[in-house]
């Protein structure tokens, strides 16, 4: 029998039972979709993390009070004294200009808080106010978009100036510009020199947008107190020194606060170390959320199988017939694997369409980048699934001896 005529019989069996076909089809498209918008999920996850942590520059080292630090008290017990478990601007000039860390480029002392800004009418809440020195725009990365940013006379003077991120802009001014303009911040006034390059790339709890830049005197005089630092932000000469300029600034801060490894009193967070790691965890998830959706895949396989037993089981006496009038055996088992396959095939191709149009929206505030192989690896699945689960029932379907399936009910 000719492979145009196995094909036929093929299709005339499909469209005898057209609604369990179709729901067949969709199980594999589910499976196959699933899996290419679920790996696009993660992708596009991994890419907002690594995004963020760029953004902040790769070379960026962060020095942090440690959470359960020891400080003075493991300084006492050992006899030695302690300068204090806190940060101070004394330790940020110590790493600014001493000659034992030469992999150490700008450094910066921060102060933030939040607080809530307001300006004729409008207010907004500003999740991040950075008191700090000029060097902080450099290297965190920041851009002056329009205006200018403050000067090292200016944290001197203890001026009330202010550099504002692109969500404060908006939040605030619309479409005023907000250079020359006064804010209140925690009611006291600033004077807006400045606006930031928008960054994006994060959720609302955690806008890099969201920020309001300021001299660290006036921030210490007006919201915070002249108490410890939040942090240090030391940037690297490049991103291969980020190592070294992390063992410096360690050893020079245990020196400084008379400490050692293990009564160690900060912390300091290597942002090359973090991009490592975010790399690493994402192409976890991405084979994690592949795996999920790949069963979805499976489960749509079983469905093939289940649907051809049942329709080789209803078919019996069909098949009798065309074994009777001579049809052979490779045309019975042919034909229900050419039906298997077609169903995988026709629902594989739907489910790289519904896939690949997912992809287009966000989802959860992340945009899915949609992967090329993810679509050949599914589609080629889908049509092997049809292959080896319709293989089970098309060879049931050959095997049946014609007398007994003429003698079917």
């Amino acid at each position: 029998m000719r492979m145009v005529e196995v094909f036929r019989f093929a299709l005339r069996g499909l469209k005898a039972n057209k609604l369990r076909s179709g729901l067949t089809t969709l199980g594999i498209l589910i499976g196959v979709g699933a899996v290419i918008l679920l790996i696009a999920v993660g992708q596009g996850s991994g890419a907002a993390v690594q995004a963020r942590i760029n953004a902040l520059g790769s070379n960026l080292l962060t020095v942090t009070r440690q959470a359960n630090g020891f400080g003075r008290a493991a300084a006492t017990r050992t006899g030695t004294q302690s300068q204090g478990s806190n940060l101070t601007v004394s330790d940020a000039q110590l790493l600014a200009s001493s000659d034992q860390d030469p992999d150490v480029g700008e450094v910066a002392p921060v102060a933030s808080t939040s607080s809530t800004a307001t300006y004729s009418g409008a207010s907004t809440t500003i999740n991040q106010i950075v008191g700090t020195y000029p060097a902080y725009l450099p290297v965190s990365n920041d851009v002056i978009a329009s205006g200018s940013s403050f000067t090292a006379d200016d944290v001197n003077q203890h001026r009330k100036v202010v550099v504002i991120g692109q969500t404060v802009v908006t939040n605030l001014f619309g479409t005023i510009n907000p250079i020359g303009q006064t804010i209140q911040l925690g009611g006291v006034p600033y004077s807006v020199i400045g606006t930031l390059t928008a960054k994006g790339g994060a959720s609302t709890f955690n806008d890099p947008d969201n920020i309001a830049i300021a001299p660290l005197t006036t921030v210490q005089d007006s919201l915070t107190g002249f108490g410890s630092l939040s942090e240090i932000a030391v940037q690297a000469v490049n991103s291969n020194a980020s190592d070294a300029a992390q063992s410096e600034v360690t050893s020079l801060l245990q020196e400084a606060h008379h400490v050692t490894a293990t009564t160690q009193d900060f912390t300091v967070t290597n942002q090359a170390a973090l991009l490592s790691t975010a790399q690493s965890t994402t192409q976890t998830f991405t084979v994690l959320l592949a795996a999920v959706a790949a069963i979805s895949l499976l489960v749509g396989g079983i469905g093939v199988t289940n649907i051809m037993l049942v329709t080789v089981t209803e078919r019996t006496r069909e098949i009798g017939i065309r074994k009777a009038l001579g049809a052979p055996r490779g045309a019975i088992l042919g034909q229900f694997l050419i039906e298997a396959v077609l169903l995988s095939i026709v629902g594989g191709a739907l489910g790289v369409i519904a896939g690949v149009v997912g992809s287009r929206f966000t989802i959860d505030g992340i945009k899915p980048q949609l992967v090329p192989t993810s679509i050949l690896l599914a589609f080629g699945v889908s049509a092997v699934i049809g292959l080896v689960f319709g293989s089970l029932p098309a060879n049931r379907a050959a095997k049946l001896h014609p007398i007994e399936a003429l003698r079917h009910e």
